[in-house]
């Protein structure tokens, strides 16, 4: 029976894939097709996809697939035609990383969802089918130029904290599925304006713009293969870049850079910085915002409490953070005044 499954620890596949030379492409994709058996599917991608040396996170539901991965490079076109010989896939735009250093990933984690995004949308009547309108990114910036158009960002805060379209609307949530109305509501009194939706590669404002038609709105627009896919265009096209700074990547980069503008701070000291990172003590792992002094001044930690615990001996550390559940650990300017991360009453970090 094939393997299903990894059987190897992802701390040493970790070690492997940042030794390994094997050039890597880091790629993403999306699909909104009805898969009628998500498990079968599942099991059949990972057995094509463990034989070709793909890693990456990949969800799989009745609405679709959602896709992030890293290809070797040499298997890149046998990958691309395992995968366009699929029954609603043939074709299918992959998105290329903008900045790619082959080590995007370290393990091959495929899993099978309700939904391919969790939207909180129960009514029955919604239907992907009816989208709204692609632009690329010559039309893009055609759109921005007129005072009609509402570009709303579809991502969470942390993404658009380091890097948005000019003039984009952030909604101030952590969650897609608590966007949807709140976009809903910010547009009430601009029904008739152009509304452009984006997000990183596409799949989040395409099904936000389906949304907005559903709650009656008319001219809505979502852009093509999002901001990786822009970024991209405007390089080949040799087009002026309306997406200023960083663009946040959901794998081990935790970003791709598009223009040179630093356009966030340093959580810790203020000072202009767009790097991305994960506390390293083990009982945080908060994402949040670092410059290269704070890093070696905290040790890569988000505040002294933390870099106290990760300096303990390992033991220790498993002693402390023992039956501490961490949540949705991400940095929010909402507690901008505290770093630090709310861990129960253990009081360590």
């Amino acid at each position: 029976m094939a393997q299903l499954h990894n059987r190897i620890s992802r701390k040493e596949l970790k070690e492997l894939i940042q030794n390994d030379p094997t050039p890597r492409t880091t790629i993403s994709f999306y699909n909104y097709v009805h898969i009628d058996d998500p498990v079968k599917f599942r099991n059949d991608l990972y057995v094509a996809f463990k034989q070709l040396g793909v890693l990456g996170r990949i969800y799989i539901a009745q609405e679709g697939i959602n896709a992030q991965m890293s290809v070797p490079t040499a298997n890149f076109e046998a990958f691309k035609t395992h995968l366009y010989s699929l029954d609603g896939f043939n074709g299918l735009r992959l998105n290329i990383a903008v900045d790619d250093d082959g080590k995007s990933f370290f393990v091959l984690d495929i899993k099978v969802r309700n939904k391919i995004v969790a939207d909180g949308i129960h009514d029955p009547a919604f239907d992907m089918r009816n989208k709204g309108r692609y632009v690329n990114a010559e039309q893009m910036n055609e759109l921005l130029k007129d005072k009609e158009t509402v570009v709303i960002d579809m991502r969470n805060h942390y993404e658009y904290e380091v890097g948005h379209f000019e003039n984009a609307l952030e909604i101030p949530s952590d969650t897609f599925r608590e966007q949807l109305p709140m976009a809903v509501d910010m547009m009430k009194e601009d029904r008739d304006k152009n509304i452009i939706m984006y997000c990183t590669g596409g799949i989040r404002c395409e099904k936000a713009s389906a949304y907005m038609l559903h709650r009656g709105f008319k001219n809505v627009f979502h852009l093509e293969g999002g901001i990786i896919n822009y970024a991209k265009q405007i390089k080949e096209q040799g087009l002026n870049s309306k997406f200023i700074g960083k663009n946040f990547v959901f794998d081990e980069r935790l970003g791709e850079r598009i223009t040179p503008d630093i356009i966030a701070h340093c959580h810790q000291c203020g000072k202009p910085a767009d790097t991305h990172t994960n506390c390293k003590n083990d009982g945080c792992h908060l994402l949040f915002i670092q410059c290269e002094e704070c890093a070696a001044k905290f040790d890569d930690c988000c505040s002294e409490e933390c870099k106290t615990v990760y300096n303990m001996p390992v033991e220790d550390q498993k002693k402390l953070r023992a039956g501490i559940d961490k949540g949705r650990m991400v940095f929010n300017k909402s507690k901008a005044g505290r770093l630090r991360p709310r861990l129960g009453n253990k009081g360590i970090a």
